[in-house]
């Protein structure tokens, strides 16, 4: 037998005051009975009934379980990789208060939402750098999250290729360390200005490895400009740089690999749209096994002492007779 809850002060402290009114309480009986010159044996009759569903009542408390039986518990879940574009154009504020912070903000989202999942994170511009490798620590996640900026990768511009050959690299390694298949997920978020040439050919890849990949856009058509210092960034003419969302390379590639292609703009976001899309995919039994379980019965003592309590009320005994 195990119990819901330990032997602690509530109990100790109920039973003390059980004891200590009681034996005043048949104190004073003997010594009227002893005055009366009268039996008082009766009084016992009582003392043990009540004492009797005053125990009961304390099992019931501490949550009595027994009756083990076995379980079987499963391991299911997803593999998720992030990759995440931080180049310059990610510092744009068309979107507040820039493209960047409102991606760590929902990033955060999905690390909530998928908590039984194991997640990654790939940061990239013209390269790509493991940001966070698979892991179920959301704190771990969430502080990678907050610390990404765009001055932890080069500034040559954006390529999607190393990115997603890593986050495929990656998925592979786990599945075969493993030995089982899983459900993968990569998801590429980024403002969509791709100057890549191997993009085709690695999505081909994730397609024919039955990977889902899903795109998410960030940015606006009319586009913005992007912070540099305590001003704007500026080209070689003076001119302010603007930047805009260019979804149609993200559609592109979320259609070649039969994914999904998402956006966050001045008036739609779609991340709660790619929450649920993620969540109906199912997730691989990653491990299945038998465990003992035992069901708290606390009401069977609580049931009699609640009967053995209506008993009391309902029993006239005379404690002393005159």
């Amino acid at each position: 037998m195990s119990w819901y809850r330990s032997f602690g002060i509530t109990e100790i402290v109920l039973i003390a005051a059980f004891l200590l009114l009681y034996g005043f309480y048949i104190a004073r009986v003997i010594n009227i009975a002893k005055r009366l010159n009268t039996p008082f044996r009766s009084v016992f009759i009582k003392v043990l009934l009540r004492t009797v569903y005053f125990t009961l009542f304390i099992i019931a408390l501490l949550g009595p379980s027994f009756g083990g039986s076995k379980k079987e518990v499963k391991s299911i879940g997803k593999d998720i990789m992030i990759c995440v574009d931080l180049s310059k154009s990610m510092d744009a504020f068309d979107i507040q208060p820039t493209r960047l912070e409102k991606i760590k903000h929902e990033m955060k989202k999905l690390v909530d939402a998928f908590n039984s999942d194991r997640i990654g994170v790939i940061i990239f511009g013209s390269e790509a750098f493991m940001q966070c490798p698979l892991t179920f620590d959301q704190n771990a996640l969430n502080l990678f999250i907050e610390t990404m900026n765009t001055g932890l990768v080069p500034v040559a511009g954006t390529d999607f290729g190393p990115p997603l050959r890593m986050a495929l690299s990656k998925l592979e390694d786990e599945s075969e360390s493993n030995g089982q298949p899983k459900s993968k997920i990569i998801i590429l978020i980024s403002d969509g200005e791709d100057f890549g040439e191997e993009t085709n050919e690695i999505a081909r890849d994730i397609e024919q490895k039955d990977i889902k990949l899903f795109t998410l856009g960030v940015g606006t058509e009319r586009g913005g400009n992007i912070y540099a210092g305590n001003g704007v960034k500026k080209d070689r003419d003076g001119r302010a740089v603007v930047t805009k969302l260019n979804s149609s390379s993200l559609r592109s590639l979320a259609n070649k690999t039969d994914g999904q292609y998402f956006e966050i703009n001045e008036t739609r976001n779609d991340v709660s749209r790619l929450i649920n899309t993620i969540s109906k995919i199912e997730g691989e039994l990653r491990d299945a096994r038998y465990v003992d379980v035992t069901a708290n019965k606390y009401f069977y003592f609580l049931a009699i002492a609640a009967f053995l309590l209506l008993v009391d009320i309902l029993l006239n005994i005379r404690t002393v007779r005159i």
